[in-house]
């Protein structure tokens, strides 16, 4: 059984570990492969076709994640990543002649629009609010277009080892706290990661779309409350002028749950105390 992984990133890279643990041969493409651990066998590949065409794809494999990431912030980086990388990695099995029972895209729930604190699932119409979600949305579409049978996971915010912008400004004294209702969602790296693995080998039928967050849709300033009470320090007093990015929406997850899939990390109290456990921070 093999797995290719193009956009072997952090989340890839998880989402690699776990498909070798249940015994797929995992193959990670890459701009610079060196790094991966064993037993993921790296790949240099280029998904944005800027360096030339990509690799050629072993005969047999039977599940592909496209888990791409954009360099910067910006229309064009994000459509090189998620549409041209989409379109490459299509272009690539159709040139080798593979054809995998599964395809499962990364995506994001920054496809979605506000909802004004209301619930938000697989059946809300998307209303991106930036120019890199309709890029996004766009890559759904476009691989929706040529592999209808695949796999579409939009991921909430993302947190974890290595991405610790929360924890680093409550520690900071910086962190903004809003002043008004600011609903957020998300889930940690791993269950992303055990999300994908288990929509790409464990559900015989899957919907085309599914969306990964984790159990309880909460204020930001409760997020920060409970950090600051675990790094044991104080939150400057609420400022209307943070970042309204994410919209104000509560986003379920009954789809995925429905499938059998269980949490390691339900809530953000549980995640951010693992995240907390394992960064070394002091407490006084």
């Amino acid at each position: 059984m093999r797995v290719l992984i193009a956009g072997c990133g952090d989340l890839g890279t998880e989402a690699g570990l776990r498909f070798a643990a249940a015994g797929f041969s995992v193959l990670g493409w890459r701009r610079s492969p060196e790094n991966l651990p064993a037993p993921i066998t790296g790949q240099a590949a280029d998904l944005t076709g800027r360096t030339g065409e990509l690799p050629r794809i072993p005969a047999g494999t039977d599940v592909v994640v496209i888990a791409v990431a954009a360099g910067e912030r910006s229309e064009a980086a994000y459509r090189a990543a998620y549409v041209d990388g989409t379109a490459n990695v299509l272009d690539a099995l159709e040139r080798d002649g593979v054809r995998p029972r599964r395809i499962l895209f990364v995506s994001s729930t920054a496809v979605y629009g506000d909802a004004d604190g209301g619930e938000v699932d697989e059946h809300t119409p998307p209303d991106p609010a930036s120019v890199t979600g309709e890029v996004i949305l766009e890559a759904e579409r476009l691989l929706h277009d040529r592999r209808p049978d695949a796999v579409v996971l939009r991921l909430a915010g993302i947190y974890g080892p290595g991405r610790t912008r929360l924890i680093d400004t409550v520690s900071a004294g910086t962190a903004v706290v809003p002043a008004g209702t600011r609903l957020t969602n998300r889930i940690h790296r791993d269950d992303a990661a055990a999300a994908i693995v288990h929509l790409s080998t464990q559900v015989s039928h899957p919907d085309p779309l599914y969306v990964g967050v984790d159990e309880e849709p909460v204020e930001l300033a409760d997020v920060l409350q409970f950090l600051a009470a675990e790094l044991r320090t104080e939150l400057p007093a609420p400022s209307d002028s943070g970042s309204s990015r994410g919209g104000n929406r509560r986003i379920s997850n009954r789809r995925l749950l429905g499938t059998g899939f269980e949490f390691a990390y339900p809530t953000f109290r549980e995640g951010y105390r693992a995240v907390l456990a394992g960064t070394g921070v002091r407490h006084p």
